[in-house]
């Protein structure tokens, strides 16, 4: 059960890296291509999968929100939400650890 715990919270924060990425390289490719130019924003898509090891999260790539330009201000907010999300899953993960390390020493008593 820890273990299942350990996996879904890293599974989750390995998402969140890669959305930070994405909202790193939306706020690099918009600056490279200066103020006039128009840069189409890049959205990171996620997917639930069901393993053994429980539901976990995949970061399966990007798709190009039509019509819409990098807004540095939306970049930011997508950054906020992402550090959030990582930090709850390290949370989680800690939790999960601490779970697991109290079940071994119990499973040696």
């Amino acid at each position: 059960m820890s273990l299942d715990l350990l996996f879904a919270a890293a599974s989750g924060m390995e998402a969140q890296r890669a959305a930070l990425d994405v909202a790193a390289r939306n706020v690099a490719a918009a600056e490279a291509a200066g103020p006039n130019a128009s840069y189409p924003r890049a959205v990171p898509q996620f997917r639930i999968v069901h393993s053994r090891q429980g539901a976990i999260v995949r970061f399966e790539g990007t798709r190009t929100e039509r019509g819409t330009n990098v807004d540095i201000l939306t970049e930011m907010l997508a950054v906020m939400n992402a550090s959030r999300a990582y930090e709850s899953d390290a949370s989680i993960f800690d939790a999960g650890k601490r779970l697991a390390e109290r079940t071994m020493e119990l499973e040696r008593s």
